[in-house]
């Protein structure tokens, strides 16, 4: 057996073993629905029409760019002493494109095929986000509509237990207006909700056509477990940006090596015959011609490589930020899960001091303004938890889109 093979067959299991594995999504848009929307976004539509460019644009650097040409000349020839001679010459020639300016040239263009399919992926990462960010806004408008009124049905209740203890002569007039006025504004808040719902909805249906309208439940983000070094390996990998700032190093140096092989000219080959003296003479010959280069080839070649210096720059620098986003996100996912367990017990800790408020005024035990005040409390604790789960889900499924788990990200 030969230990070679099996060493490296050893570490590429160990590394699989710790490679992040991709986590079940909870409540996210299906991909047989979600993908047909990207596919169909302009910015995506765009890309992929970009593709196609960068394929007849490498097509083209492919071929050599000089064509044969050809001559003609036409002439009298007229002695003093003598007769007239009608004289002619005819040729073709042709450029050559030295073999290391078309081996550069066709570098670039593979180079150019990448960075439009890297752009392409962006245009994908780009709309998805977008995607799911209005998809979150609209669940959330449309559960903040239910939370209004389900508050608007408690405040009916909380007016109609007051009503009952002024018929009693338990209660003061004063409280029952303090009632009505309470209902008035959940009224006002019930159809403030219901107004950023269809806006909400407004949205995400005009930007991207073709969605159904169902109702789903809001869904609840997972806790990031994983160490930051894989979830930073698997996103750094799968980024677009990265790609196209690396690929755009590549067409650099290709240009580089372009501009290095120009500084020896092409050279341009023909062949040709004439007639002369009325026919009597048949010339037949070969020509070559080659420009004497001059200091401009040479700029252009230090141009060049300058360039790729620019170019190798911005990839490290595009890695750097690629990095300082990665941690932020990971931060802000672990973070804003944390909030969403503390909104969440707040609220169950609100609702349940309410209903006993609640109960001990209909006992004729507590008074309306601490009724109220518990209303209000409950509401703000239901209003923070839903933010806080929206930002909590907003974080997580953005990890998810930026490591390409979902929606067959990892394919483009």
């Amino acid at each position: 057996m030969k230990i070679r093979p099996l060493l490296a067959s050893l570490i590429m299991g160990v590394s699989s073993a710790y490679a992040l594995q991709p986590p079940n999504v909870p409540g996210l848009l299906p991909t047989e629905i979600a993908r047909p929307l990207l596919e169909q976004d302009p910015r995506v539509a765009a890309a992929r029409a970009g593709l196609e460019v960068a394929r007849q644009e490498a097509s083209i650097l492919d071929k050599s760019p000089y064509e044969w040409t050809a001559k003609a000349l036409g002439q009298r020839r007229s002695l003093d002493t003598g007769p007239r001679y009608r004289e002619w010459n005819v040729g073709i020639e042709r450029t050559i494109r030295l073999p290391g300016k078309g081996s550069a040239d066709r570098n670039i263009g593979k180079a150019t095929i990448d960075e439009s399919k890297a752009q392409y992926g962006e245009a994908l990462h780009e709309s998805a986000r977008e995607l799911v960010s209005l998809w979150l806004d609209w669940l959330a408008a449309e559960r903040g509509r239910e939370l209004a009124a389900s508050n608007l049905v408690a405040v009916q209740e909380n007016l109609k237990a007051v009503d009952k203890r002024t018929r009693a002569g338990d209660a003061s007039r004063l409280d029952l207006n303090f009632a009505n006025a309470e209902l008035a504004e959940q009224k006002r808040m019930d159809n403030d909700a219901r107004t950023q719902a269809s806006a909400a909805w407004a949205r995400l249906s005009a930007r991207f056509p073709g969605i159904n309208r169902q109702s789903v439940l809001m869904p609840s983000p997972l806790l990031i477990t994983e160490d930051e070094t894989l979830w930073r390996d698997r996103i750094i990998a799968e980024n677009d940006e990265l790609k196209v700032a690396q690929t755009q190093l590549r067409i650099a140096q290709a240009q580089a090596d372009r501009a290095r092989a120009d500084r020896v000219p092409d050279p341009t080959f023909g062949v040709f015959t004439a007639s002369e003296v009325g026919g009597r003479e048949r010339i037949s010959g070969v020509t070559i011609s080659i420009p004497l280069p001059g200091g401009l080839r040479d700029s252009r070649s230090s141009k060049a490589l300058a360039a790729v210096e620019v170019a190798r720059n911005a990839v490290d620098l595009k890695k750097r930020e690629l990095e300082t986003e990665i941690a932020t996100a990971l931060v802000t996912a672990r973070g804003t899960y944390e909030s969403l367990q503390i909104a969440n017990e707040g609220a169950l800790a609100m609702q349940e001091n309410a209903k006993l408020v609640q109960r001990a005024y209909s006992l004729g035990e507590g008074d309306l303004q601490t009724l109220l005040l518990a209303r209000r409390q409950v509401t703000a604790a239901m209003n923070s938890a839903l933010l806080a789960q929206t930002n909590a889900l907003k974080a997580y499924y953005g990890l998810l889109i930026d490591a390409h788990f979902v929606w067959g990200l990892e394919h483009d």
